[in-house]
């Protein structure tokens, strides 16, 4: 775990006993202090989570240190240890901004509790506040899940990029987060309090490419009844993401060079250029090179949109993730609900890092939120994953290879007609069946239908 717990008691006894319930009982990492002074500077390094600190103290004592805390500190939890549960000093700590207070006869129980608490209330208020982010559309580096692990190396260059106004071409397999990149490209640029507009190109149908685009006047065809200015001016000072730039036609792709060579756009049906400002971001989860060289993507437009090439990896390649957007994935869910957190045992993280993940994150959030709404176990074990049905186990199966031979799924007969409908639920069956062990639950799961349904398919 990372998180750095900073114990500060002049009283060394003290500070083992509470420094060897959180290491025994909760594998955080420690640290310790025996005033605040020595504290003080065990903060000014970082990477301290939480501080539980003695109330009576030589010098400056706890109440002091708190004020220092929440002056220099916002946001980090401080515990108060008293010498007893009197009302008056609990609600003077609390008061000073103390997020719990623990007496010396506290059991090791109690403490547990006061530590997991704090720190999943800090948790979720650190998750409410990136959820706030999302929403305003402003989001750095830092609010992307993996910048300091597995997706290091990536938001490294992409830091350098940010600042500088040049266009860039992010690639990476669908679900990977090009959006989220490109927000965030956005959010460490100059541009960041303009306007940021995210365009679908493979969602335009092509009659309509370059009105909505570029914009129309009114009546300029069949259906406008009203003035548009476009997605280009809407995004005027900002920066427009051009997502799946790869299905734009080649009409499209013409226009939308020309803009980009003269930094103006012509609306249809208006006689005159009007100038845009805007950095261009593109992505696409296909091979726009080749696309070049089979001559279904223009290669002049090409350069221009990929001056600044980034790759984002998928899932399967950062799986030291996996368990960080579980952690994220599951205070995100809860700050929404408003319900607590889900807790998930280490063979459950197993499980979702042994997995291929072909969908990439979206598929992760996408399974996690099935999870997290149908299965009832107050701690999520493997047995939980298993609920988003077959498509795990096409991939992830090899444990129950030996049971699930020859129950490969066919949907075409030898001549090479598609096999009846019923045909082919029988071998989904058989398949879930036999990769579950011939557990008749597990399998119904798997499936998502009700037990009893699934023992009149086998009778």
């Amino acid at each position: 775990m990372s998180e750095c717990i900073l114990v500060v008691d002049d009283d060394p006894l003290q500070r083992k006993f509470i420094s060897s319930i959180v290491t025994r009982r909760l594998g955080y990492a420690i640290a310790e202090a025996e005033g605040a002074e020595q504290a003080l500077g065990r903060l000014s390094r970082g990477g301290v989570s939480l501080c539980i600190i003695d109330y009576r103290m030589p010098g400056m004592d706890g109440m002091q240190l708190l004020a220092r805390i929440v002056q220099s500190y916002p946001g980090l939890p401080v515990i108060m240890v008293t010498a007893t549960a009197d009302t008056d000093t609990v609600v003077e700590a609390i008061k000073a901004g103390a997020a719990d207070y623990v007496t010396k006869t506290s059991e090791p129980e109690r403490i547990i509790l006061s530590i997991k608490n704090v720190l999943r209330l800090r948790a979720l208020e650190g998750e409410v506040h990136r959820l706030r982010r999302q929403k305003k559309e402003v989001l750095h580096f830092a609010d992307i899940i993996g910048f300091d692990a597995g997706l290091a190396d990536i938001v490294a260059a992409a830091r350098k990029v940010a600042p500088a106004d040049v266009s860039v071409l992010l690639t990476g397999e669908t679900g990977t987060g090009k959006e989220l990149f490109a927000r965030a490209l956005h959010g460490e640029s100059r541009r960041a309090l303009k306007p940021f507009v995210a365009v679908n190109c493979g969602a335009i149908p092509e009659s309509l490419i370059e009105s909505t685009l570029f914009g129309h006047e009114k009546g300029a065809f069949t259906g406008a009844v009203t003035r548009s200015q476009g997605r280009f001016r809407d995004a005027e000072g900002g920066t427009i993401f051009l997502d799946e730039v790869g299905e734009l036609p080649l009409e499209g792709q013409v226009r939308l060079l020309r803009v980009l060579q003269q930094k103006e756009v012509t609306p249809v049906g208006g006689g005159q250029g009007i100038p845009v400002d805007v950095r261009v971001i593109s992505a696409t989860n296909r091979d726009l090179g080749e696309l070049v060289r089979q001559g279904r993507f223009r290669e002049d437009l090409y350069f221009r949109l990929n001056v600044v090439h980034l790759h984002l990896p998928p899932l399967r390649e950062r799986a030291q993730d996996i368990a960080a957007l579980l952690a994220h994935f599951t205070l995100a869910y809860a700050a929404e609900t408003g319900l607590p957190p889900r807790q998930t045992s280490p063979e459950f993280v197993q499980a979702l890092s042994a997995y291929s993940w072909p969908g990439n994150v979206r598929e992760l959030e996408n399974v996690l939120r099935r999870i997290f709404v149908l299965s009832d176990n107050p701690v999520l074990t493997p047995e939980d994953f298993i609920i988003e049905g077959l498509d795990r186990l096409s991939q992830g199966a090899e444990s129950s290879a030996d049971n699930a031979q020859g129950h490969v799924l066919q949907l075409m007969d030898s001549g090479g007609r598609l096999r009846p409908l019923q045909d082919i639920i029988d071998d989904v069956v058989r398949h879930a069946i036999a990769c579950s062990g011939d557990n008749i639950s597990a399998a119904a799961k798997m499936l998502g239908v009700a037990r009893s349904t699934l023992y009149k398919k086998i009778k």
